[in-house]
């Protein structure tokens, strides 16, 4: 029998000495050949400037790495279904361990998609209802909005052996409603909106934007297809001639010699403008498709999306309908009644799913909430919710500002949550702004000290207590503290809400005042963002700037999204005396080797693919002609390189002087991005530079009312002060400004504060306080009330 003998020394395991996750010579994006050593079971945070390269060293570096790694040891053929990743730029990577990433990427917006699909939670209640519904209408599927039923039968032919032909039947049941097709809404186009039918196709009878009749093709389609009379007024059509020009089946037809594709209007319309994301639509086709579509709740299904067989089974008088659309709180206390040992297995890791919802502070969300409808914060404590109970360990959890959309009541709630995971055993990597989350850390590394080319590098590593003391820019203003104001702006008049009851607000009045800062707050889920996109109408005079991802390809840039763009190729083509579309490089004058990419990308398969800098136009993306034209001493290339303030200045005096590009630049100096170059992709930008470009873009709307949905996300604390100073700028050109916001500086910096709450979900969406923020901190009688009278030191 084997016995274990004793060393009788006291020295440590050798593989107790891998305790550190080595980084040497990183470079990505904007890093600066860096190196750190980050400890193993403690919780790391990142701090420093947006655009400080965070991100860069946390997620593209040490992150993608693991899961490069993790990749590589499945088959190639399982490889060829996954996402290829290339290893990222750096030296020397040692000691990582799986890497469970945690981001603020928004859940997907398709319209089937909901909170229930997003976490299983949907999938365990199918499973539940068609065990224990009565009456019994099949398996899980007949429950399922993403199932249609299906019906079949024919012949089928067997190749095997001796070929035989059999007839067969298939059947599936379920549990999409038929009208909305799992959508719950119904949409209705509105016919006048798409065409003034006392004209004909001929005099120009459509209306949707870019559709003329001259020259456009699809106009021409319609005109020659022989459907229809170009020539008589739609108005005087036959019921035939109306059911082809409206619902007609796609035929071929020859239009001028040319083979093209006859399409019914409506068919037409829902395939080229509602198949599209509204948010990534032109605003005119956007204004159109506002006009001209309405969504309405599906009359068969009543939103539920379910067909009527599926909303017969219950249990306990309770159908999976219902169970959807009930608080997470109460289906959890629902789901913990049904005393049934046949599915107890099922009950508990139910039960534990929606506990976890509870406890992360999303109990007041509902399983027929759709994805995209979810706040970036929302959706990223969503994808925690799988993590919470796991049994694994010695795994690296990476955050990317958990706290983004939490009240401060709700950041402690946070806090104990990534302790936990660090106390399970686990490396915790947070990447983080607010210094609540700061102060937890077990080690701190600042990086800086600016953004962009001015960041990259490490400012500081080291305990909080250090970070304080360290003079970064992160250690100057830890303690920072906004005032609270002595006098507040007087209203210029207000804007009524009156008998508000989106989502979970309860007949709610309130009067905005107008022509002054205003905040609205309350903890998460209490139903300030319902109040303010939800019952603010969004008329000519309100400009709104939401959370919603900004859309771009690696070919985007913030000269191309701002418009920036325009005013800059028709100087240049004027000084040259030459086209502007020369001047793109998704257009006419790219390089025609990489056209217009900068970079040729070579596809490896299952491989990670190649990218190389193109040797023709040496990454400068244009053709070498376009490069000899000149602007005020520059090229078109050499215009792109230049940061914001470089640029503004080059476009603001001299020979180069251009009013509507020094217009647009001045913006975006105001929000703080005077360091982005001009065609920087926008891929490479963090999600608080998307945020501060997007409300560039926005100022230039002629608006008098802007509503701003948290726009100190993704800021640092150093920033804060700018957004400040942007708002209260925006407030004195006469504009009225409505923030939706936790974050303590903006409420004390408010005129007026508007409180939600006492609660989330069916315990909110009152009003709880209405007044100034001095009497909001002398009153202390709400949660906000509390934790900004400690913030302000009262």
């Amino acid at each position: 029998m084997a016995t274990r003998k004793s060393t009788g020394s006291s020295a440590p395991h050798v593989s107790d000495s891998h305790d550190v996750i080595r980084v040497h010579g990183a470079r990505v994006n904007n890093l600066k050949d860096v190196s750190v050593e980050i400890p193993k079971r403690r919780l790391t945070v990142f701090t420093g400037v947006s655009g400080s390269g965070k991100s860069s060293l946390v997620f593209s570096t040490i992150a993608a790495e693991s899961q490069r790694m993790i990749n590589e040891t499945y088959s190639a053929f399982v490889q060829g279904f996954m996402p290829t990743l290339a290893r990222p730029e750096v030296d020397v990577l040692e000691g990582l361990t799986t890497a469970i990433i945690v981001d603020q990427q928004r859940l997907g917006a398709d319209p089937r998609s909901t909170v229930g699909t997003a976490t299983d939670a949907n999938a365990m209640l199918r499973i539940l209802f068609s065990r224990l519904g009565s009456p019994h209408i099949g398996p899980p599927g007949a429950f399922a909005f993403n199932v249609p039923s299906v019906r079949a039968s024919g012949a089928i032919t067997v190749e095997r052996g001796n070929k035989k032909t059999v007839k067969a039947t298939f059947s599936r049941t379920g549990g999409m409603c038929t009208r909305c097709e799992g959508r719950g809404t119904v949409s209705d186009i509105d016919l006048t909106q798409l065409y003034d039918d006392s004209k004909s196709l001929a005099e120009g009878a459509f209306t949707i934007p870019g559709w003329k009749s001259d020259s456009q093709w699809t106009v021409q389609v319609y005109a020659q297809s022989g459907f229809v009379d170009p020539d008589k007024p739609i108005r005087r059509y036959t019921k035939k001639e109306l059911q082809d020009f409206l619902y007609g089946e796609p035929v071929k037809v020859k239009v001028n010699g040319v083979n093209l594709t006859y399409e019914g209007l409506i068919p037409k319309i829902q395939k080229s403008f509602l198949s599209k994301d509204k948010e990534a639509m032109q605003p005119h086709i956007r204004a159109f498709v506002e006009r001209a579509v309405t969504f309405t709740t599906c009359p068969e299904c009543d939103g539920t999306r379910l067909s009527e067989g599926a909303r017969s089974s219950k249990i306990k008088r309770i159908s999976i309908a219902d169970a959807c659309v009930m608080q997470i709180s109460d289906l959890a206390e629902w789901v913990r009644s049904l005393d049934e040992p046949s599915v107890a297995p099922l009950l508990e890791a139910l039960c534990q799913t929606l506990d976890s919802f509870v406890e992360i502070g999303l109990g007041y969300l509902s399983l027929d909430r759709p994805a995209g409808t979810l706040s970036g914060g929302e959706a990223q404590r969503v994808k925690m919710i799988r993590h919470l109970g796991s049994s694994l360990t010695d795994v690296t959890y990476v955050f990317d500002e958990p706290t983004i959309g939490l009240h401060p009541h709700d950041i402690q709630r946070m806090n104990n949550l990534l302790l936990r995971l660090r106390d399970k055993g686990n490396t915790v990597l947070v990447v983080e702004h607010k210094p609540e989350t700061i102060s937890i850390a077990d080690h701190v590394v600042d990086l800086g000290p600016g953004a962009g080319t001015g960041g990259g590098t490490i400012c500081f590593e080291g305990t909080v207590e250090g970070l304080r003391a360290g003079g970064t820019v992160t250690g100057r203003h830890f303690d920072d503290r906004a005032a609270l104001k002595e006098e507040v702006r007087k209203p210029t008049g207000t804007l009524e809400i009156r008998g508000a009851t989106a989502h979970n607000l309860r007949d709610v009045d309130v009067d905005v005042p107008l022509g002054v800062l205003t905040v609205v707050t309350g903890v998460a889920g209490s139903g300030k963002s319902s109040l303010v996109h939800g019952s603010i109408p969004p008329g000519e005079n309100v400009v709104s700037v939401d959370q919603g991802a900004i859309r771009g390809s690696r070919r985007s840039n913030p000269a191309t999204y701002t418009g920036l763009l325009d005013p800059i190729r028709k100087a240049f083509a004027k000084a040259n005396g030459v086209k502007p579309a020369l001047f793109s490089a998704n257009s006419e004058g790219a390089c025609p080797h990489c056209n217009g990419a900068g970079v040729i990308y070579t596809d490896l398969g299952m491989m990670a693919g190649v990218t190389s800098v193109c040797e023709e136009c040496e990454g400068k993306r244009f053709q070498p002609s376009v490069l000899e034209y000149r602007f005020g001493g520059r090229d078109i290339s050499e215009v792109l390189a230049m940061p914001v303030t470089e640029a503004e200045e080059f476009f603001g005096t001299g020979e180069a002087q251009t009013p509507a590009a020094h217009r647009i630049l001045g913006r975006l100096s105001d929000v703080g991005l005077g360091y982005l170059s001009l065609g920087q992709p926008l891929t490479t930008l963090s999600g608080g530079e998307r945020q501060r470009l997007k409300l560039a873009t926005h100022m230039a709307e002629k608006g008098g009312v802007y509503v701003l949905d948290e726009p100190t996300a993704g800021l640092h604390l150093a920033d804060v002060q700018q957004l400040l100073a942007l708002l209260d700028r925006l407030v004195d050109s006469g504009k009225s400004v409505i923030v939706v916001e936790h974050h303590q500086a903006v409420m004390a910096h408010a005129d007026w504060i508007i409180d939600l709450g006492p609660g989330a979900g069916h315990d909110g969406g009152r009003i709880v306080f209405e007044g100034t923020p001095a009497d909001l901190v002398a009153g202390r009688s709400t949660l906000t009330g509390e934790h900004l009278a400690a913030y302000v030191g009262n």
